[in-house]
């Protein structure tokens, strides 16, 4: 599910940690597509953390955070590279 939020990134954001399997699988299909993106670990900085959770209103991890303002929270390989797709990403 993608929806928008006010913030604009410059480049695509990743809210995640190390042990999130969903977070390691979306950050190998990212460095995979040679995407420009920035990995913003939410164990390291609890601030990440809230701030993932106020552009998802979720707890959940992955958040990926997208230039155009919308986010998918745990997406699945399909549905993020159809986000990148349809931003130009790719």
């Amino acid at each position: 599910m993608s929806e928008t939020t006010e913030a604009l990134p410059t480049k695509t954001m990743m809210f995640g940690a190390d042990w999130c399997r969903d977070c390691v699988r979306s950050e190998a299909l990212l460095n995979s597509l040679g995407v420009e993106w920035e990995k913003v670990d939410v164990e390291k900085d609890p601030a990440a953390a809230e701030r993932a959770q106020a552009i998802s209103g979720r707890l959940s991890i992955p958040v990926v955070h997208f230039t155009d303002g919308t986010f998918q929270v745990e997406p699945s390989d399909k549905d993020l590279k159809a986000k990148l797709e349809e931003l130009g990403a790719l």
